[in-house]
């Protein structure tokens, strides 16, 4: 099927390639759904399961270990939370504009770097340029 796109103006260039693509992903899920039902017929004539075929590698899931464990609360409205993982979401950013507010505040539990940490952490640069 050829299509002559060079008498076509730019909106009707715009509105045939937006229907190309719906039509696209139509007969794309619809080939997704066929060749699904083809492999579940198979597995169903041979008794047996997907997981037999293709079994989970090292009986891993495929996560990361804590990655849906929230770390993160919002004091606004505790319900909001993020593990610390992926795009910081709008309420994180609008509370660290706030002024006294750093990441460790936001940390669930109360998380926050106490004042002993920093001393310490001053104390071994300086040990270790003693030692050269």
């Amino acid at each position: 099927m050829a299509l002559k796109l060079d008498g076509l103006s730019p909106k009707e260039l715009e509105t045939l390639i937006r229907d190309a693509q719906a039509r696209m992903a139509s007969a794309r899920t619809t080939h997704v759904a066929s060749v699904r039902s083809k492999i579940d017929g198979i597995l169903k004539a041979e008794g047996l399961q997907l997981v037999d075929v293709y079994p989970i590698r090292g009986g891993k899931t495929g996560k990361r270990a804590g990655a849906g464990v929230p770390k993160y609360q919002n004091p606004a409205n505790p319900s909001q939370t993020w593990t610390g993982h992926g795009k910081k979401p709008a309420w994180f950013l609008a509370a660290l504009k706030k002024p006294g507010t750093t990441e460790a505040s936001l940390q669930i539990g109360g998380r926050a770097p106490t004042a002993k940490a920093v001393p310490r952490k001053i104390a071994k640069r300086a040990k270790k340029k003693v030692a050269k």
